[in-house]
């Protein structure tokens, strides 16, 4: 199925809103292809403007560093899974069904590239793995925080958390899996492909992806066995 999703972003990550021109739109989509292709460190925003055939700028009209751009971008995405989760669980009432479905989507499997509107998801969800922790390690997390600009991966884990709290009602722990969730799958991608002796999943020869359907068993092997477990009162 192909759709367009619309997302709004916070006023606070940008200084024009980059969807309301088609600049601004070309900046969104090159930058996710930038920052995919040579990483958050090499990328600049005068080889963006190379890319785009315009002024370097121009770009910061928009903009008013990299890393504001990279923020809005891991923004947008979480956004998107909040939207993919919500969209994915709608018609199921067990629990567990949609923690299984819940699992699968935070390793991207089951959705196709075109998902989504021109955005390239899985050029986005490579930045997510890689640089969405550079987003909030920094010394002005505090000033950003109180900016909401990390509210759509707070409001994505809130829901993960009231999906964990249906399966298990007294679970006192729902808001910490849920964050540990996404960020162990996305360092267990990050070592699979990279760091391949930090994981149990890493490359076989010819297949540079690493196992994601052994990463998947491990994922649902974490989650149920914390929420199966009885904890102390």
């Amino acid at each position: 199925m192909e759709y367009s999703l619309h997302v709004r972003m916070n006023a606070h990550l940008f200084l024009r809103d980059p969807e309301g021109s088609d600049l601004g739109r070309r900046i969104v989509r090159q930058g996710t292809l930038l920052f995919d292709e040579v990483g958050f460190e090499e990328a600049t925003f005068k080889k963006l403007a190379e890319r785009l055939n315009t002024k370097e700028a121009s770009i910061y009209r928009y903009f008013e560093n990299k890393h504001r751009l990279l923020v809005y971008l891991v923004a947008w995405y979480w956004q998107w899974m909040e939207f993919q989760l919500v969209f994915q669980t709608n018609n199921l009432a067990d629990p567990h069904e949609k923690l299984e479905r819940l699992l699968r989507l935070v390793l991207l499997k089951d959705v196709a590239p075109t998902a989504t509107d021109d955005i390239d998801i899985r050029a986005l969800h490579g930045i997510v793995v890689r640089e969405s922790s550079k987003a909030y390690l920094t010394r002005h997390v505090t000033e950003d925080n109180r900016h909401q600009l990390f509210k759509p991966y707070k409001d994505l884990c809130s829901r993960i958390a009231g999906i964990i709290l249906e399966y298990h009602p007294d679970y006192p722990y729902a808001r910490s899996v849920a964050s540990s969730l996404i960020e162990t799958a996305h360092y267990q991608t990050f070592f699979m492909q990279n760091l391949p002796s930090l994981t149990d999943f890493a490359s076989k020869p010819g297949n540079t992806g690493g196992d994601s359907t052994k990463l998947l068993r491990f994922m649902r092997h974490l989650l149920f066995s914390a929420l199966d477990t009885p904890t102390s009162p």
